[in-house]
């Protein structure tokens, strides 16, 4: 097994390595300015270099590079061991714009691809609806094209962001007659206009990131659709790649292993350090088995996409072994702070690097709802065993309702 990237490459790690070197940290006076406006200054340079946004062309904000994932990976390296600003995350940015670049009509990518990799403005995704969760086709949201607007009824619920959102891209019902999967439209919606209610959900963090949302005679103009009417089950496929990708990314599962042995290293376990305890290190080895596992089917996924080839399986299962994954580690970690597990997340930070008991607490309350994102782990498995391992169809999905 060769993991090198050869000599071309190792001399484009250099250049990412200088640039980072000259650019981040900011500089003493850039230093006094709130983080959110170093890092936009910062991503402002790293596009002028060729280094965020490769994907996306000049006119619309990116720095249009030829396509090329060892590099891509490169610097997704490089930015991850100096922390870094990368390019900004986010449902907009990590969904709708791939999308709207594989899909969109000329217009609406010059209208809304800039301004959102630039936060400008943000987007909410209306999907999940009561009652369409994994068989997201059954959904009933309506939308009626009355002269040069469609006009949208329904609800859709778990909905991130719907309450600081200025935009939604959604998934509407425009062809009654027509069967679930192919009537079905992908709609872009003002979430500021009136006819939409926003409804806050409460979640067991205290937090209330999740929302309903309700149309009442809600309308968005006629071209603001994408792809074709009736095809937007199609659409919706290109947006839910994108996010199964950006949610199985391995450096996730690598950095929050790298944080829990620290955990383990300052918690106690009959008054000794939990790291020295042979069932923590043995439960750790386990962990770093798994994410070895994921990193290196990672590179198999690299090496293919490299190669201009399918990766076949191995994408679809890279979702599902980081849901796994974390959430054996927020397990972990819930073993490790004992009864300080049981007070609540407060308003913690979720992100991978969890430095107190609110932040691991966060996590581990973050890794129950994530394996749900992006299509359940139980949907996943049918889609890998089904489609690739080829295997036959769930028998209970073949079940009517009424056995």
């Amino acid at each position: 097994m060769d993991l090198s990237y050869g000599s071309e490459m190792e001399g484009f790690r250099e250049e990412v390595q200088a640039f980072l070197e000259a650019n981040w940290p900011l500089g003493d006076e850039e230093k006094e300015l709130p983080f959110e406006k170093q890092a936009a200054v910062f991503r402002e340079r790293a596009i002028e270099q060729g280094y965020l946004y490769r994907n996306i062309p000049k006119t619309y904000g990116g720095s249009e590079q030829a396509p090329d994932v060892l590099k891509a990976q490169i610097i997704r390296e490089e930015f991850g061991r100096k922390w870094a600003p990368q390019e900004a995350r986010g449902i907009g940015t990590m969904m709708l714009v791939p999308t709207l670049l594989e899909r969109g009509e000329e217009w609406q990518k010059e209208k809304f691809v800039r301004p959102t990799i630039t936060g400008e403005i943000t987007w909410c995704q209306g999907y999940s609806e009561p009652g369409s969760g994994s068989d997201l086709a059954s959904l009933k949201t309506k939308g009626e094209l009355q002269g040069d607007e469609w006009v949208i009824n329904g609800q859709k619920i778990w909905t991130s962001g719907a309450h600081v959102s200025d935009f939604m891209f959604c998934l509407v019902r425009t062809e009654p007659e027509a069967s679930k999967h192919a009537g079905i439209s992908y709609l872009l919606l003002d979430m500021k206009q009136p006819g939409i209610e926003v409804r806050p959900l409460r979640m067991m963090t205290g937090s209330a990131d999740f929302n309903e949302v309700f149309f009442n005679d809600a309308r968005t103009p006629a071209e603001w659709i994408v792809g074709k009417r009736g095809e937007g089950w199609l659409v919706s496929r290109t947006t839910l790649k994108h996010e199964r990708n950006s949610i199985g990314a391995a450096q996730q599962t690598r950095v929050a292993l790298k944080g829990l042995i620290e955990l383990a290293r300052k918690s106690e376990i009959a008054g000794r350090p939990a790291l020295e305890d042979s069932s923590i290190r043995q439960r750790l080895a386990e962990l770093e088995g798994y994410v070895k596992a994921h990193q290196y089917s990672g590179y198999r996924q690299l090496t293919k996409d490299a190669k201009g080839e399918d990766a076949g399986m191995i994408a679809m299962m890279m979702k599902l072994f980081s849901t796994e994954i974390g959430h054996k580690s927020a397990g972990l970690s819930m073993d490790l702070l004992s009864e300080e597990g049981l007070l609540s997340a407060g308003n913690a930070e979720l992100g991978v690097r969890a430095k107190d008991s609110q932040g691991w607490i966060a996590r581990y309350m973050y890794s129950l709802g994530i394996a749900v994102a992006g299509g359940t782990a139980n949907i996943q498995r049918n889609v890998i065993a089904e489609r690739g391992l080829g295997l036959p169809r769930d028998a209970a999905a073949n079940r009517s309702p009424e056995r």
